[in-house]
């Protein structure tokens, strides 16, 4: 049998240990942290998950699902917090449908505990990779404890190190290798609600929370423990900014303007501001993913994303599941083609990476801008009542996205562009929310579906 190097166990290197070690692989797994199962998880910078089909679906694989299940908090929908103080929901999907959130390092816990013990898989913490040897296919890891540096090989080595990859960095030496990176001018900022009397919590439990203000906001997501770990989107520089939030009276007076009902009930608001960190958000595009049947990149190592679709994880899963599935199809009585195994995983997922990392910036506008746009809204009701008029025929981007499980991205992208263009076109129209209201649009919505059924197959 073959054995596999995993540099990097966080969520997507634990989950796709996990997966080779149920084929029997050899598998040895390099983090640079210590085991998360003791330290528990870091908090300050971490953005809470939102997990949906794709995650649930590679979860459900390797058989870990239901344990999940218990430390994950279902939310149907988005409850938008308005600066008059009015409130609005918005269902995310049909009725039964959620994305779950879910705390990172909690859910590192559980995939880490899961794969330490199967048999064939070896967890070397608190070793990072220093360097890469693309010509000869070595690492050089690092033992913090004994300061000791050695070379290590494998037959092969993935990379899922994240957005700031050591395997990836040794791939941009050589000829060929494409990489470009994008910040955002928006950083964002961890902040805690905390829980109320016998922690209960203190808004809505079963929704993801946005104070939307055109060109910054807040976001937060619900704790098992009662209270909310909360994100501050917010340029970097600017009239507006972090730059300009420097004392206590500062960040009082800019919450106390902007965000007023999420100010009362943070009463550490000033001390998360100014003790955890402001992070960047980047998106990351390179290829190819592998060289040489030796190194391949999976998850944020191979095309980190913007969090604004709340796919980042699911996508490194879905990365995962895929891997494990084209292995099968390279597999030949015990032994794996790894130059064919990478180089039809890396040119499927390609597509599917760029579409997610699309749909992931655009979403970001949506989510801090239109949410509490009228003609938004009213755009909303208007997909979910085709998607109910029209099942099968009709399903709104959002739902392509994050309640199916085996459409790609790639597809599901295809489909958004062409329901971005008729919606708009449908929303130009004169006196088209007072139609809408009065059932006037029939004629319309019918020809809209039919039109789009056309195009979707072209």
């Amino acid at each position: 049998m073959k054995n596999i190097a995993i540099v990097g166990g966080g969520l997507v290197g634990s989950l796709l240990s996990i997966y080779l070690a149920k084929r029997g692989i050899d598998v040895t797994v390099y983090e640079k942290r210590p085991d998360i199962r003791f330290t528990g998880e870091a908090g300050g910078r971490s953005i809470n998950l939102a997990l949906s089909n794709r995650g649930w679906k590679a979860l459900e694989e390797v058989g870990v699902a239901e344990i999940v299940k218990e430390k994950a908090i279902p939310m149907k929908g988005r409850m938008i917090h308005n600066l008059d103080g009015s409130v609005v929901s918005q269902a995310y999907g049909k009725e039964g449908e959620a994305i779950y959130s879910v705390s990172r390092g909690g859910l590192n816990q559980i995939l880490d505990s899961f794969s330490i013990d199967l048999p064939n898989v070896n967890y070397c913490y608190e070793s990072p990779c220093e360097s890469v040897d693309i010509r000869n296919g070595l690492l050089k890891i690092k033992d913090i404890k004994t300061g000791e540096t050695k070379e290590v090989s494998a037959d092969l080595i993935i990379g899922t190190d994240g957005a700031y990859s050591k395997i990836r960095a040794g791939l941009q030496k050589r000829k060929r290798f494409n990489y470009q990176q994008d910040f955002l001018d928006h950083a964002y900022k961890e902040l805690t609600i905390p829980a109320g009397p016998n922690n209960s919590w203190q808004i809505d439990k079963n929704a993801l929370h946005i104070w939307p203000r055109e060109s910054f906001m807040l976001i937060a997501l619900p704790n098992l423990d009662g209270s909310f770990t909360c994100t501050l989107f917010l340029a970097f520089e600017g009239a507006t900014s972090f730059a300009n939030l420097n004392t206590n009276e500062e960040v009082i007076a800019f919450f106390k303007k902007e965000f007023p009902d999420a100010l009362e009930l943070m009463p550490g608001l000033t001390e998360d501001f100014f003790n955890n960190p402001t992070d960047a958000l980047v998106t990351i595009r390179c290829y190819p993913w592998s060289y040489q049947s030796q190194f391949l990149l999976m998850g944020d190592a191979s095309h980190a994303i913007v969090p604004f679709y709340g796919q980042g994880m699911n996508s490194g899963f879905e990365d995962a599941r895929v891997f494990n599935e084209m292995i099968g199809k390279h597999w030949n009585e015990g032994e794996i083609d790894f130059e064919k195994l990478c180089a039809d995983f890396e040119q499927s997922r390609k597509p599917d990476a760029e579409a997610i990392a699309d749909l992931a910036l655009k979403n970001f506008i949506e989510m801090r801008d239109s949410v509490a746009d009228e003609i938004f809204l009213v755009r909303k009701k208007i997909e979910k009542f085709l998607q109910k008029q029209f099942p099968g025929e009709f399903t709104p981007a959002y739902s392509l996205v994050t309640f199916t499980e085996d459409m790609r991205y790639s597809e599901a992208y295809k489909r958004a562009k062409i329901q971005d263009e008729l919606l708009g076109e449908l929303m130009k129209k004169e006196n088209v929310i007072q139609k809408w209201e009065n059932g006037q649009l029939t004629n319309e919505l019918t020809s809209l579906v039919a039109n789009y059924q056309k195009l979707i197959l072209q």
